[in-house]
């Protein structure tokens, strides 16, 4: 009876709130729905060594940007490219309050990438901090969220709280990227411990020219982090 009467209710819940696709909002039964499962793919080799872009040819080693830039970070990889249905559910996520993505995109990152994060010994998790007006005006920071969920099934310890960001910027999107660089140029301080001998890997949400990425791993390794790696959700295609 007892049984009966669960499934009863879930059966009442599933009416009520239908599961939804989280890359493009339509009900399914499955955890994505076929069309987006079949459109939005993982990024596939040949990517740039440094920051996961993809490029034109196994001839290649970096992407046009990574060829000319100097990056603190020493490497890192995204879900997805930056478009379409990726970025529809990414702009949910932080601007809609749809926290709810945070544990599918932690389990797609665990899924293709544990290997590669085991592989590079990631002794830490920290997320890119938010200014104090957006977090206050979204009521949360997304990387947060998205780096607990990913602590939790890697299980390797999370610091959200030390690395901290001293003043708020300008929006990002509306710079070019010599102007990013500048406006990101010191704004983030670590308070915690000496992280010397750690392999720390930052999470945020897009990777678009590296900016805000670099300003937080230069910090971290002046901190003490032997190397820095990164993972977003997705990645632009370049400038």
């Amino acid at each position: 009876m007892n049984q009966l009467i669960r499934k009863a209710g879930e059966a009442a819940l599933r009416l009520l709130y239908p599961n939804t696709c989280p890359l493009c909002g339509r009900v399914t039964e499955r955890e994505v729905c076929p069309d987006c499962a079949r459109e939005v793919r993982p990024l596939r080799e040949p990517l740039c060594k440094k920051c996961g872009k993809p490029i034109g040819s196994d001839q290649e080693e970096f992407c046009r940007d990574c060829s000319c830039t100097r990056h603190y970070f020493d490497e890192g990889r995204a879900l997805w490219l930056h478009r379409k249905q990726a970025a529809w559910s990414i702009y949910q996520f932080k601007f809609h309050n749809r926290r709810i993505y945070a544990g599918f995109y932690a389990s797609e990152m665990a899924r293709i990438y544990e290997g590669y994060i085991r592989k590079r010994d990631i002794s830490l998790i920290v997320p890119i901090p938010l200014g104090r007006k957006k977090r206050r005006s979204r009521g949360f920071n997304q990387a947060e969220i998205l780096a607990e969920k990913l602590s939790g099934k890697l299980q390797i310890p999370l610091d959200a709280d030390h690395l901290v960001r001293w003043r708020d910027t300008r929006p990002q999107k509306s710079l070019d990227p010599t102007v990013r660089r500048e406006n990101v140029r010191g704004i983030f301080q670590w308070t915690g411990r000496s992280l010397a001998g750690q392999k720390v890997l930052l999470i945020d949400d897009i990777y678009t020219t590296g900016s805000t990425l670099d300003s937080a791993s230069r910090t971290l390794k002046k901190a003490g982090a032997e190397k820095v790696y990164f993972l977003t959700i997705s990645i632009g295609q370049g400038y």
